[in-house]
């Protein structure tokens, strides 16, 4: 027998069983929790400008050591070898 409702959480946290159920038997029961929740409103696209960019880059020292690694053609081990050139010499 398979029994499927759609029910409110109580404040307790308590789910009663439906009377469908027989008592005394032993039974396997599952919950499948999935909670309906309303989805999000879809967050709104910014464009940057070039200079807002620079401004970001030039603020934090994070994105200056970043932007190195992005305009690269360099593969990751090779990334790897010249950082750790750095700790070798």
């Amino acid at each position: 027998m398979t029994i499927t409702q759609t029910i409110e959480i109580p404040a307790d946290r308590r789910i009663t069983v439906p009377r469908e159920v027989p008592t005394g038997a032993t039974a396997r029961v599952e919950f499948n929790i999935i909670p309906f929740v309303k989805k999000e409103e879809k967050l709104e696209k910014i464009n940057f400008t070039e200079q807002m960019i620079k401004e970001m880059i030039q603020d934090c020292p994070h994105l200056q050591a970043l932007t190195g690694i992005l305009h690269t053609d360099m593969t990751i081990e090779q990334i790897k070898e010249e950082r750790l050139a750095k700790h070798l010499k």
